[in-house]
């Protein structure tokens, strides 16, 4: 049997108690429905005193030190731009040519582009052909077997 994959799930959905509880929850709930070990940062490593010095770059050091270790990369991409910090992390995982997926069940186009709707960069670590697969629009939507993330998570390996 294959062990678990790792994905971080990069999002901001932390900083809002109410987002906290809603859409993190059933993201979080749905990938660990198809078998990911989810790591969610504001779980793992939001539990330092914000009290004491330097708590801001040991947790920055705890997020990046998971997006090296974690097999692949769920970027939440809402927002015109999206999250500064996911676009950090998503370029870290890219650099680091791990599995990417984005999920944007934000409506809005933010582009120049005809082909993407975010700045083409985003879509750099994903496939040229199929990048569809890789991009996520509902909740639902993450649990189709014929999409790009529940392949990989069965073992198929991440197209270059």
């Amino acid at each position: 049997m294959l062990a678990a994959r790792t994905l971080y799930l990069a999002n901001p959905y932390g900083f809002s108690a109410q987002q906290k509880d809603g859409p993190l929850q059933a993201l979080v709930a749905a990938l660990e429905a198809l078998g990911a070990e989810v790591w969610e940062p504001f779980a793992r490593n939001n539990q330092i005193d914000k009290a004491t010095a330097g708590w801001a770059y040991r947790i920055g050091q705890a997020d990046l030190r998971d997006v090296r270790d974690a097999d692949g990369i769920f970027a939440v991409v809402n927002g015109c731009p999206p999250d500064e910090g996911v676009m950090v992390e998503l370029g870290m995982a890219i650099a680091w040519e791990k599995a990417v997926f984005l999920f944007r069940d934000d409506f809005r186009r933010c582009t120049d582009s005809e082909a993407y709707p975010l700045n083409l960069m985003v879509f750099t670590g994903l496939p040229e052909a199929g990048w569809e697969d890789y991009w996520y629009a509902s909740v639902d939507e993450i649990a189709d077997p014929d999409k790009a993330l529940a392949r990989w998570l069965r073992g198929a390996a991440q197209p270059a």
